[in-house]
């Protein structure tokens, strides 16, 4: 995104800053800092720090180009006023493993930072234009990247019910605990809110999210000689959950279609995407992906002997992996048993998902894409006679 820009605007660009996990190749007239992600580093909030300097030495007569990705709330941080980044990065680990989704994380984000929920850009004199990648199931604005330069709908109060509903109280960092209660009793400001003045120079885009991830995928299957369906409801829930809901998605599709006329030798594609969440109870390794993934293996047997699965996260990255995902087939069990590992539910138990597909070589590693558009799951499936 950052380079299309540049060789669009020219000799117009007055400065620049790229955030990012890493830089494959310089971008020349821009900074690059290096963040953190999933949970912030002291490079985030470098990062975020220097974005807000932009932000406010900006003329009235300038234009603020925000281009964002799923990732920025980690990679882009400021604490707000009386928190550290420990406070920060420590309630984030929290939320992670309680299995909050993003909506709830971001709430939380936008009501400990200086940086999210519209304050970019109420801290620039210019025309602030932003354009988004969605990694956020609805493609909310105010929640991709925790809504740095658009208003924020949420509450102080709302962000203190997440922590609680979470179970993570107890464990919170009180200077996180107390900002939130003092916030919900007014003695804090408030993230800015729609009809903020500051915020009236603003506008902001969505260019792709998963439906367009989904359509490349379906274009691509069809080009390859599938059928193609897509299914439009999100996979959202707890992975585990989410595994046995899908699967059953699955059954219904093909059983609907054996049943139909010329039914045989007939080969599928179903094509769906998302975000789930793990509640992390074990001290194994993994992803949101692997672990849905890992409860599907279980599940494919029974839906039929001809298939394949894989769930992927579009930006090549699952959780604290160097994967971006894991494949099932209905014969994943048999390669795990002589592999040794034949309790899939114990390496579910202690979320281990990665240990169990590097045993059956079922990992999918493609590297950093650069872009971040949610998940996505592609099952394919022959129907004989």
């Amino acid at each position: 995104m950052a380079a299309a820009a540049v060789d669009s605007l020219g000799p117009r660009l007055a400065v620049g800053l790229v955030v990012g996990p890493a830089a494959d190749e310089p971008i020349v007239a821009v900074e690059f800092i290096a963040g953190g992600h999933p949970v912030p580093t002291e490079s985030s909030e470098r990062a975020g720090r220097r974005a807000m300097a932009i932000a406010r030495d900006t003329r009235a007569d300038d234009l603020l180009l925000v281009l964002l990705s799923g990732g920025a709330s980690a990679l882009m941080a400021v604490p707000a006023s009386g928190l550290s980044l420990d406070d920060k990065r420590r309630t984030t680990d929290l939320l992670l493993r309680a299995g909050a989704n993003i909506d709830q994380m971001n709430t939380v984000r936008k009501h400990l930072s200086a940086i999210k929920g519209g304050q970019l850009a109420a801290a620039a004199r210019a025309q602030c234009f932003t354009l988004a990648l969605s990694d956020v199931v609805g493609d909310d604005l105010s929640v991709i990247a925790s809504g740095p330069t658009v208003a924020d709908p949420s509450t102080f109060d709302d962000a203190l019910r997440v922590i609680n509903d979470c179970g993570i109280g107890d464990r919170c960092p009180e200077p996180v605990l107390s900002r939130l209660t003092r916030g919900g009793r007014g003695q804090e400001q408030e993230t800015p809110k729609p009809d903020d003045p500051r915020l009236s120079r603003a506008r902001a885009w969505v260019l792709a999210g998963r439906a367009e991830a989904m359509q490349g995928a379906a274009d691509e299957a069809r080009q390859r000689g599938y059928e193609t369906i897509v299914i439009k409801p999100p996979i959202v829930g707890e992975a585990r959950t989410a595994a046995e809901q899908y699967a059953g998605v699955l059954a219904g599709h093909v059983g609907t279609i054996a049943r139909s006329p010329g039914a045989s030798r007939r080969r599928l594609a179903l094509v769906s995407s998302g975000e789930t969440t793990v509640h992390v109870r074990g001290s194994g390794r993994g992803g949101r992906n692997q672990e849905f993934a890992l409860r599907l293996a279980e599940l494919v047997p029974s839906i039929s002997t001809s298939i394949a699965i894989v769930s992927l996260g579009t930006d090549g990255v699952d959780g604290p992996t160097d994967a971006a995902g894991a494949m099932v087939d209905a014969f994943t069990l048999d390669r795990a048993r002589q592999a040794g590992c034949s309790d899939p539910k114990a390496y579910l138990d202690r979320n281990d998902s990665y240990s169990f597909f590097a045993a059956t070589g079922d990992l999918v590693r493609i590297g950093p894409t650069g872009t971040n558009v949610g998940d996505l799951q592609v099952a394919l499936i022959a129907l004989n006679d």
